[in-house]
């Protein structure tokens, strides 16, 4: 009997304890969840997230924040899934043409309305998510394109001061291989689309492709003469990815020049201590549409079908996703550019040592570069990676002189206008 009485006593003091906690300021506020996801991130960033979700949930208590990672191959199918059934997270990372896909199908929420004013961000980072007159995104990390030369070849052919333009960087590709038989030059021509937008070169006006207009003509036939004169790096020049291909041989002291993003250098200085030591940088030539070379950012999005109540939690959490301080250190970690004004300002990246080696004076370069930095794309193009393949084929058979310049990107320019014309039916 007095084992009963023991024990409904211990309920009722437990039930009491519950009521006062129900009646309590901190479980009176409902808990915000904020669920977020990311781009193949998994394994290597665990830690630097979980850090950052559990510094986010103690400053703001009653905010719950949920990460998950999905692979970038099924990434764009699990969101546009989520989207149809009503079941968004609050903020997904994009890339730049995946962002201006799905806002012009009406499937993100602008977002310059939710940002603070000024704006941290660069300059270039927010044009990079302006479609339409909104922003559809807060910048997280991009990176932009150095030229990693090797001192020793250089010396040998008589170079010692930065290309000012891509003709200039051609031309010293060309003096290169004259002067010393060793390849200047690799550019990534599998991605040629992006190198002619470089350029100031349009693809696409009005509905119709224009890349064999006398101006795309007399850039190609300048690769050509480039080629011709064994300026070029051969091999993978017109795969998809050479970069695997350009690293090898730069190791091997076959290549002249490399334009890479920063991150290239730390592959050298892991891979050959001698390299590195005979390694040091230009700054990439900006085109004449004022873009540096080689962006592409990522950044994270609000989707279509997040609660309006939740959008300024979920903008609170972006800015701090992104902010300043939190950029530097995923920047650091990653071996990317950060794209806010400060964090790009820090020290990490401007305050170089006085013997400073090529690594860290790549960054300082890259950073300076990165208000130019933009990310380079054909948009609203079903089927598009197929076009541009014959894209790619074109300018590979007029580069290496197996057909006639015009002719091959006239054909080229009708197989994509034929495409054009039905998607526009």
């Amino acid at each position: 009997m007095p084992s009963k009485i023991l024990f409904f006593r211990a309920l009722g003091r437990i039930l009491l304890a519950c009521m006062l906690q129900m009646l309590s300021p901190s479980y009176a506020m409902a808990t915000e969840k904020i669920e977020f996801w990311t781009m193949s991130l998994k394994p290597k960033f665990i830690p630097y997230f979980l850090d950052l979700v559990k510094k986010y949930e103690t400053q703001n208590p009653g905010v719950q924040i949920v990460w998950v990672d999905f692979p970038w191959e099924i990434l764009q199918l699990k969101l546009i899934t989520a989207i149809a059934a009503g079941t968004p997270p609050a903020l997904v990372n994009l890339s730049v043409p995946w962002a201006e896909e799905l806002a012009r199908d009406g499937l993100l929420e602008p977002v310059e309305a939710l940002m603070s004013q000024p704006p941290i961000y660069t300059k270039g980072a927010l044009a990079d998510l302006s479609f339409n007159g909104h922003i559809y995104g807060f910048p997280h990390y991009s990176n932009v394109n150095v030229i990693a030369y090797n001192k020793t070849i250089l010396a040998a052919a008589g170079i010692s001061a930065a290309p000012r333009s891509m003709d200039e960087l051609l031309a010293y590709a060309r003096q290169i291989a004259a002067k010393t038989g060793k390849a200047g030059y690799a550019p990534a021509l599998g991605k040629i689309d992006g190198f002619m937008m470089q350029q100031g070169l349009d693809l696409i006006k009005d509905g119709k492709a224009i890349f064999n207009s006398p101006a795309h003509v007399a850039l190609v036939k300048k690769l050509a003469a480039t080629y011709a004169a064994n300026g070029f790096l051969k091999d993978k020049l017109f795969a998809e990815d050479n970069f695997p291909a350009v690293v090898d041989a730069y190791l091997g002291g076959r290549l002249g020049m490399m334009v890479s993003a920063p991150t290239a250098l730390r592959r050298i200085q892991s891979d050959s201590k001698e390299m590195y030591a005979i390694t040091d940088i230009f700054a990439a030539p900006i085109g004449p549409t004022g873009i540096a070379d080689g962006g592409w950012m990522f950044h994270f999005a609000v989707p279509k079908g997040v609660a309006k109540q939740s959008l300024p939690a979920v903008a609170k959490f972006a800015q701090f996703l992104t902010n300043d301080e939190n950029q530097l250190e995923f920047a650091k970690n990653a071996n990317v550019m950060p794209s806010t004004i400060k964090a790009l300002a820090n020290p990490y990246f401007l305050g170089l040592p006085l013997q400073a080696a090529a690594a860290e004076k790549a960054q300082a370069v890259a950073a300076r570069s990165m208000n130019n930095s933009r990310s380079l794309y054909v948009a609203g193009i079903e089927d598009y990676d197929e076009l541009r393949r014959f894209l790619v084929k074109a300018v590979e058979a007029g580069v290496t002189g197996k057909a006639d310049i015009q002719q091959a990107l006239d054909e080229a320019a009708a197989i994509w206008n034929r495409k054009l014309a039905k998607v526009a039916r």
